[in-house]
C-alpha cells in the first residue's frame, strides 16, 4: 500500500465544497471528531480558543462530526465553517 498524507485528501463542507487538504500544505493542523447531539460540546470553548490564540501563526481547527451527517451535528457546522480556511 502507498503511504498517504494529509494532502492527498479532501474535507467536504457543510455547503458541500470539497476543500483539498494540499491547501493545508506548511500549516499545522488539528484534526478533531466533534459531538454535539450527546451534549458533550465543553471542548468547543477550548477549539475555538486554540484557532484565535494561534490561527495567525498557520494553526488550525478542522472538526468533523462523529456521524456522516453534518446536519445533525448544527456545532460542527458552526466550527467547521470558522475553522477550515
Amino acid at each position: 500500500m502507498a503511504e498517504q498524507r494529509l494532502s492527498d485528501f479532501s474535507a467536504r463542507l457543510p455547503d458541500g465544497r470539497a476543500v483539498p487538504l494540499a491547501e493545508k500544505a506548511g500549516k499545522v493542523v488539528l484534526i478533531v471528531n466533534t459531538a454535539s447531539q450527546c451534549g458533550f460540546t465543553p471542548q468547543y470553548a477550548g477549539l475555538e480558543k486554540l484557532w484565535q490564540d494561534y490561527g495567525g501563526r498557520g494553526f488550525e481547527v478542522m472538526a468533523f462530526p462523529v456521524t456522516s451527517s453534518v446536519v445533525r451535528n448544527p456545532a460542527a457546522r458552526r466550527i467547521s465553517r470558522s475553522s477550515v480556511r
